[in-house]
């Protein structure tokens, strides 16, 4: 949605996928900060059970949407304008301060990114409503500080800076300190209690997922907003480049003419040829010496927010029953297929994606998920999630609708899915919306290994290395197939072995046997 507050029209964007199921404050109205707007569920099948009561059902499958879960409130008043910690997704309860993007003293105008939170998935930027000057800062990089916490303050004049210093926080909010590790019952970020007026609005750095923006408006960040209303380019003249064609602020500096902050680094120059054949070319160079170790961390080191998500995901598996089913697969037609589609960006990921995304579509059970209210959720899409290695934790892409998309829009996808993820600019919806995960260690060497259930899903397929294999051939002569080794983990409540056990059937056929069906 678009949302008008006393300085500007911004846009409201998802932190969570699903689906519509009512409007409460209808266009051209008016809400409180914190108010209920409208209600989301996560699958179509729910929108009937919403009804049309102005008050959100209590259930698991609704998730509210309000003006305070994306925004960060500022309180006006003679000590200056409270920065908070807004809520960046709707279970964060606290947040990070990676980076100050303004220092003390520094003009802030409307629009600009004052710092940058880490969430529990992705580094965010968050921007200012108010214009000012950056008086105190209560929380410094590497400072955590729980949501709705004052973390800086603004002051309206560059001469009042040294009086909103001096006089720190505003006396409607409490001094900020160390965040201490949220209860269990805590509660969501939009319930956080809101002062009046909201200050900042927080923006991921890379495109989130796409809306329809309403008749005339011209879907673009929040940065390209403000730069095209400074420099006088009308939006409506811009092609966007952003995710489902929204408006970045690269693509309002390239209409001006002007270097994009974002430009891919320029090519390296080409490798001069090889050198004529002679005694010093034969000369191998000599080894350099081996790198030094890192430094070992010494004592308690604190998690960071995507650590800390990783062990509530991993423990909130423990009490689902599950079992594991194992099959080799010969790869050489697997292999021969990715020689072929490699010099064209296709990736071995991107072939295992697709390959499980078709096989799914025969077996939906394996898709689906249980749910705590004693039935079973089928997903209409397929979106295959898997895991990538980050530094200090992991995250899951995820591919959407990865079923109906052909190998080389696949590829293309899982490319800008790695990119962002390694660059933590992952939309929520990029990350949290898997119906299927796969695990791939398979380029480590690794000869099997079991994978952990994510929550809210009904399978995981760890996927190891293939490796050349002795067997008995049709004509009674002995052989060698390349074989990798994969194993499916199920939630027990809903899928059974022999679904795990025909789907792992298909699986092989395919891959063995069908390969290039893969290209469709």
């Amino acid at each position: 949605m678009v949302v008008e507050s006393d300085k500007a029209d911004m846009d409201v964007e998802s932190f969570e996928s699903g689906y519509i199921a009512q409007i409460i404050i209808p266009e051209g109205e008016s809400a409180s900060v914190g108010d209920t707007v409208a209600v989301i569920v996560s699958s179509e099948a729910d929108i009937a059970k919403v009804g049309d009561s102005a008050t959100p059902p209590e259930s698991e499958t609704c998730v509210v949407t309000s003006a305070a879960t994306t925004v960060a409130v500022a309180d006006s008043s003679s000590a200056g304008l409270e920065v908070t910690m807004p809520a960046l997704s709707s279970t964060m309860v606290e947040g990070k301060i990676v980076q100050w993007l303004k220092g003390i003293g520094e003009k802030v105008e409307i629009g600009d990114a004052i710092m940058v939170v880490e969430s529990d998935k992705a580094d965010m930027d968050v921007e200012s409503f108010e214009e000012g000057y950056l008086a105190a800062i209560l929380t410094p990089e590497g400072g955590s500080a729980a949501v709705g916490d004052c973390v800086a303050v603004l002051a309206e004049t560059e001469a009042e800076i040294a009086a909103v210093a001096s006089a720190g926080a505003p006396s409607s909010a409490a001094p900020a300190a160390p965040a201490p590790a949220a209860p269990a019952a805590a509660a969501p970020a939009a319930a956080a209690p809101a002062p009046a007026a909201p200050a900042a609005v927080v923006v991921p750095e890379g495109e989130r997922a796409a809306h329809t923006p309403a008749p005339g408006v011209v879907a673009a960040t929040p940065m390209a907003r403000t730069l095209s209303k400074a420099k006088g380019v009308d939006l409506s003249t811009v092609a966007g480049t952003g995710n489902f064609g929204r408006v970045t602020e690269d693509d309002v500096l390239a209409a001006l003419g002007m270097p994009r902050k974002n430009a891919p680094p320029a090519p390296a120059p080409a490798a001069a040829g090889p050198a004529a054949a002679g005694p010093a070319a034969s000369s191998a160079a000599p080894k350099p010496p081996p790198a030094a170790a890192a430094p070992v961390p010494e004592g308690l080191v604190p998690m960071d927010g995507m650590q800390k998500a990783v062990v509530k995901n991993m423990e909130a598996t423990l009490g689902v029953p599950i079992f594991r089913v194992s099959r080799s697969i010969a790869t050489d037609s697997f292999d021969a297929l990715y020689a072929k589609l490699k010099p064209k960006g296709v990736t071995v990921s991107a072939l295992l994606a697709k390959a499980c995304a078709m096989v799914l579509e025969k077996h939906p059970i394996v898709n689906a998920a249980y749910d705590p209210s004693g039935a079973i959720k089928y997903n209409e899409d397929i979106n295959v999630a898997m895991a990538v290695a980050l530094d200090g934790g992991l995250i899951t892409p995820t591919i959407r609708k990865c079923n109906t998309m052909d190998i080389y829009s696949v590829g293309r996808e899982w490319k800008d899915l790695v990119t962002k993820a390694k660059e933590k600019r992952l939309a929520p919806i990029e990350y949290n919306s898997g119906t299927f995960t796969i695990s791939n260690l398979g380029m480590f060497g690794v000869s099997s290994f079991e994978a952990i259930l994510p929550p809210g899903t009904g399978s995981i397929l760890a996927i190891a290395g293939s490796a050349p294999t002795v067997v008995a051939q049709a004509n009674g002569h002995l052989g060698v197939v390349k074989k990798m080794t994969v194993t499916i983990t199920c939630d027990h409540r809903h899928i059974y072995g022999a679904d795990a056990a025909m789907f792992l059937k298909d699986l092989a056929d395919l891959l063995e046997n069908n390969t290039e069906d893969l290209l469709y």
